[in-house]
């Protein structure tokens, strides 16, 4: 299981040249923490440290995961992009290593485990202090195990540090129910103490409320975590303790259609409510894994807007009251060099800007308010009835009107389940686009209630990919096991309790 169950990469002397509130400034190093290691509240807070430093080398992964193989994001270059594109990918492709969500599970797991031995050894290490650094770490395992589920269905599901050898070198996949309630209780027990954080308060990081988990965050995952799992109610419950939040620290939806773009620049608006912090100034820090870094804006760009993603995006300025701040000079951008399809708003300077970012590091949001007002609305529409159904039309005209979009103006009385569901999904595509979103809104869309729209689900990926055979995904999708990625053949190989996704397991096709 050594493939799967990285070793930390601590070395216990320090934040190389940086102080212990550089929560950026570090890099990862290559030796495993033994648990003799853990004696200070500084050590606790390295290790910690370097968990958001993984969380950083996941940014592709989210990248590719979440976008390509649902239409709105094409990959134009790249064969292991285009086969994940495709869905034409194999166990061994690099597409599919998780190696890197393994990282930061075990900084996870580590100081779970090792935290309240600290506390118990270090007197100026308080209980408050153990309980908001254990409640970072349940929210890092819990979002872990959370995008396995979405990508893998069935994974590993671990709950112990891997520092010794001594660790059963072979474990098993648990179910997608098994891990769903792991989730649930660590985020549960994460809120439980009361001690997860509303903002940091540090001179050094302006970014830190927003570039650190607090308790807005664990709403936030329980929010989508709940809406995966079909359980509208709690989705609901946790959505409203963001949306109805009268804390001066709560994240707030900004109405202004004018602050739209200063969510990606400078990024950790007051609408942002948890996103992964990438500064190269601040602290010289490398950002190969920023969004910047493969959301590039040239008409050979990888990553760009497929035809059909472009096409809503012109047609939304349609539909403006004025002018989309989320269509042309937002989302996307020309500048008269004809890179019509490339992302701008990881690297645009502003709304309707000639100009670029000061620097190609924006950050990747994995929260903010109008997600979570889009998944509270798809969660009415579950639920079912018209008074549901209008909350759920008002939550979305909120966005749009934020946008300068025109308000849906729709008869509840003639709207059936699957239209209102497209009005959720629709909006979601738009406001959210680029953003790591599209893949699972369309799979949540395909499996919930017994597959009920998987259909559906599959005419929208056939509508939307134009690089493949209209054929080929159809007969594809028709295997719901090939909604999600192959298990990496290396863990395989190393691993004799591990099994491959049925889908690609060719031993039994």
């Amino acid at each position: 299981m050594k493939k799967i169950l990285i070793c930390l990469a601590i070395a216990g002397v320090g934040l190389l040249n940086s102080g212990c509130n550089d929560w950026l400034d570090v890099l990862p190093k290559n030796e495993q923490v033994a648990p003799d290691y853990w004696k200070t509240k500084e050590q606790v807070e390295e290790v910690l440290t370097q968990g958001y430093a993984y969380m950083r080398t996941t940014v592709p992964n989210l990248i590719y995961w979440g976008e390509l193989r649902g239409g709105s994001i094409y990959a134009y270059s790249g064969a292991e992009q285009q086969k994940l594109q495709n869905f034409q990918l194999t166990a061994s492709s690099s597409m599919c290593n998780w190696s890197s969500f393994y990282q930061v599970l075990n900084i996870a797991n580590s100081i779970i485990k090792y935290a309240p031995d600290v506390h118990v050894q270090d007197e100026t290490y308080t209980e408050a202090a153990m309980n908001s650094h254990m409640a970072e770490a349940y929210f890092m395992r819990a979002w872990v195990n959370f995008t396995l589920v979405r990508n893998y269905k069935e994974a590993p599901l671990i709950l112990e540090p891997y520092v010794t050898d001594s660790y059963p070198f072979n474990i098993g996949k648990s179910s997608e129910e098994t891990l769903i309630a792991q989730i649930k209780e660590d985020i549960k027990t994460a809120l439980a103490s009361g001690a997860a954080k509303e903002f940091y308060d540090n001179d050094a990081w302006a970014g830190a409320t927003k570039g650190r988990i607090t308790k807005w965050a664990l709403y936030a995952l329980m929010t989508d975590v709940c809406l995966w799992s079909e359980d509208y109610e709690g989705c609901i419950e946790y959505a409203d303790l963001l949306i109805n939040s009268n804390s001066s620290h709560r994240p707030a939806f900004m109405a202004d259609s004018e602050q739209w773009f200063t969510i990606f620049n400078p990024g950790n608006s007051n609408e942002s409510i948890f996103e992964i912090n990438f500064d190269v100034l601040t602290y010289n820090q490398p950002v190969d894994y920023s969004p910047s870094a493969y959301f590039t804006y040239s008409v050979s760009a990888r990553l760009q807007y497929s035809l059909a993603m472009l096409t809503r995006l012109m047609l939304e300025n349609l539909n403006s009251n004025e002018s989309s701040v989320r269509a042309y000079g937002g989302a996307y951008n020309d500048l008269g060099i004809g890179a019509t399809s490339s992302i701008w708003k990881y690297q645009g300077y502003g709304y309707l800007s000639s100009g670029y970012r000061d620097q190609q590091d924006a950050n990747w949001i994995l929260y903010r308010m109008a997600d979570v007002l889009l998944m509270k609305a798809e969660a009415l529409v579950w639920q079912g009835g018209t008074a549901n159904f209008q909350a759920a039309i008002d939550l979305i005209n909120r966005v749009r009107i934020r946008a300068n979009v025109t308000e849906l103006d729709v008869n509840i009385n003639d709207v059936t389940e699957e239209s209102m569901l497209k009005y959720v999904l629709e909006e979601r595509d738009i406001e959210l686009a680029a953003e790591g979103k599209r893949w699972y809104d369309l799979v949540r869309f395909g499996k919930s209630k017994g597959y009920k729209y998987q259909n559906t689900f599959v005419d929208l990926i056939v509508d939307n990919n134009a690089s493949v055979s209209s054929q080929w995904l159809r007969s594809v999708l028709k295997n719901t096991y090939a909604w999600y990625l192959p298990v990496p053949q290396s863990d395989i190989e190393r691993n004799s309790l591990l099994t491959q996704n049925p889908y690609y397991d060719i031993t039994s096709n």
